[in-house]
Formats: C-alpha cells, structure tokens, sequence
C-alpha cells in the first residue's frame, strides 16, 4: 500500500465519512460503524453508511449514489472493505466491479476473514490502496469491534453515579435520582449504542430495574432491543422481575450448583427459562469467573457492553482489570460518611499499587458532570 502524503481533500473526505459512520452508532452492531465517501477530484458525488447489520454496507451505499461516475474516482471508507462473503457480498470487489480508481482507508479490518485481505483484492485488481488516514479517529469509533476482533471479548465500560465526596447513597439505600435529567437521558444513549447491559443479582433483588433503552427519537432509528444480562451465581432471579415484562433478550448467567443445591437450582432454572436464557458458567468461590463471562459475550457477538451495577460487581471488573473504561456522573451534592461507598475494593497497603486512570473528556450534563476515564496503564490483552 502507498505511503504517499494525503492531501487537504482527502482528509476533508475522510473526516467527512467519519461523520456518516457515527450514523450508525446505535445501529449498526455486531458490525462496525463503517462510512463511505466517493469523489472525482475535489466533487463528492456519493456518500454511504452502515445502518444495520444484514443490509448493504457504505461502499455499496455509496456506489448506488455516485452510479456510472464511480469508475475512476477515489474511495474514502472509515474501515478496510471487507473481501469475505457474509451476510451481505464483499465490498472490495464491489469496488473493483464499479471501476474506482483509488480506495483510501483508515483502519485495517482486524477481523480474521478480513485482516488485509480487502487490500490485497483491491491492489491484485490494479486499484492504488493507502490506508491510515484519521486511524485514531476511526479505531475510536469502533473500540469494541476492534476488541473483539483481537480478543473475543467486548469492550467494557463501567457507569458509575456519585456525589462529591463519592457516595452512591444513603446508608439505608435511598439513591433515587442520585443525578438529574440531563444525565440519566444521557445513559440511555450510552445504552442505546452498547450491545449489552449487564448488572448484578444485588442490583436486581434490590432496585428491580428494568434496563432497557427509553429513547422517544433514537439516533439513527430503530434498532434491535439490546442484550440484558444478569450475573446471578445462585439463579435468584425472580421470574416476575421487571426484566421480563418488556419485549427484548435478557440472559441470566449463573454457575453449576454442588451437588447438594442441584435439585433447587435445576427448579429455579426452569421458571426462569421461560423468561429468559440461562446459562452456567465456571465459577471460583461461589462467584462466576468474570473472564468466562465476557468471553460469553464475545461469542454472541456483543462489541460494547454497558455496566449499571453495585459496588460489588463494579469494584471486581476495576480490580480484575476488565474494565476498559469508566463512565462517572457526579451530582453536586454530599452525602456524608454513612453512605455507600463507589465500589468495592480491596485494601491496599501502598499508595503506588492504586487505580490511576486518564481523564478523556468531562462535560456538564444539567446540574451534573460526566466524566470519562479509562486506566493509565492499559490492560494486557491477555489478562
């Protein structure tokens, strides 16, 4: 592939199909968010976008509205075209039947059917290939693809509501409404882009909640109902739970009883599967292996996962290093000492073997903060 300089066009065009990428943002999951700019010279004559998975991607999008003049024109695409069959034709050779004359691309594809196979296609069939322009930009609209593409495990990003001197609420639970309007319309778009929400028993047995999307206008459009899942070791779940009384997958992940529990667990599965899906996973001190579940995940195809737990939940996926990023609202408000804390940790005995972790952006939501952080030293990839 050419390392040749890209002009002020090009990323004028690059950035611009970006842009028609995010489109697809709550949309387009389990694939990746993929926009598609065509142009002859300076002059955009097509534009495309991913909207949902099963339904022609950018480039074919693109191609359909630049019509004849795509033969000899440039290919701007946020992600490499994909040169496999799946549920939809391969778009390099889309692009090589049209005649384009040079594709431009962020980011490689790093899923194994694909993994510079586009590319290949495309320059065995004559057409000029560069790549990596505006990859950062394009590898953070699709954090979670490209993970879970090199790891089998989603992208996990952990919601968290305190006040200003970090409580959740009071010591007897009140926490309705810890934060206002703005923020908590601002989780349901958070929601609305993840491919799964997961939460704890606790969360369940205490709050009863429902989790799912409440979006009069979703951007985008409609979309599938997401995934809602449970980590529930003993399947305490109740069969009435509100979980259950809205349309939408909800999967309840437990673990094998001892032999002595079987009988009651076998029962309590068999009321909840006529709700949702159960399934059992290795487990360590009665609790289920966090790693066993995300890779669970990974292999429903879930690229993002959105987590609105307790503090237990929340304080293992930080102290296992699962968490790949943070997404903290803080409501100017204190509770006092009494209250609950954020999440459970466990103690240290050094000041330097502490959490750190980088601020990416904090912006007001109402009355509120968000805040989003993600680890100082990034977790191994292997963990």
């Amino acid at each position: 592939m050419s390392e040749a300089p890209f002009s002020p066009f090009d990323r004028r065009a690059m950035a611009r199909a970006l842009e028609l990428a995010a489109l697809g943002l709550q949309t387009a999951h389990p694939n990746p968010r993929v926009g598609c700019v065509i142009a002859r010279g300076e002059q955009i004559i097509g534009e495309g976008w991913h909207v949902r998975a099963g339904e022609p991607h950018a480039e074919v999008h693109a191609l359909r509205a630049a019509g004849a003049a795509a033969s000899g024109a440039t290919a701007y695409v946020t992600l490499e075209p994909c040169s496999h069959h799946g549920r939809t034709p391969p778009c390099a050779q889309a692009l090589l039947d049209a005649g384009i004359g040079r594709v431009v691309f962020a980011l490689g594809d790093p899923n194994p059917r694909v993994n510079g196979g586009g590319a290949r296609l495309l320059q065995e069939g004559g057409v000029p290939v560069q790549s990596g322009l505006l990859q950062a930009e394009a590898a953070e609209l699709n954090v979670g693809f490209l993970k879970r593409m090199r790891t089998g495990r989603p992208w996990v990003r952990v919601k968290l509501a305190m006040s200003l001197d970090g409580r959740t609420a009071l010591a007897d639970g009140q926490s309705h409404w810890i934060t206002g309007p703005a923020a908590r319309q601002d989780v349901q778009l958070w929601r609305a882009r993840s491919g799964a929400v997961l939460t704890g028993i606790g969360t369940v047995l205490a709050d009863d909640p429902r989790l799912d999307v409440r979006l009069d206008d979703p951007p985008g459009g409609a979309r599938p109902p997401q995934l809602r899942v449970v980590v529930d070791s003993q399947l305490r779940t109740s069969p009435q739970a509100r979980l259950f009384s809205i349309p939408g997958p909800v999967l309840v992940v437990g673990r094998a009883p001892p032999p002595a529990e079987a009988q009651a667990f076998a029962r309590r599965r068999a009321a909840l599967e006529a709700h949702a899906t159960v399934e059992t996973l290795p487990a360590a001190g009665g609790r289920v292996l966090l790693e066993a579940l995300l890779e669970a995940l990974g292999r429903r195809e879930i690229n993002e996962l959105w987590v609105e737990s307790g503090p237990t939940l929340a304080g293992a996926l930080l102290a296992e290093g699962w968490a790949d990023e943070l997404i903290l609202y803080v409501a100017p408000r204190l509770l006092g000492p009494q209250s609950r804390p954020l999440v459970h940790l466990p103690a240290l005995e050094r000041l330097q073997d502490s959490a750190w972790f980088d601020i990416i952006s904090s912006e007001p939501m109402g009355a509120d903060l968000r805040v989003r952080l993600r680890p100082r030293q990034p977790f191994q990839e292997d963990n």
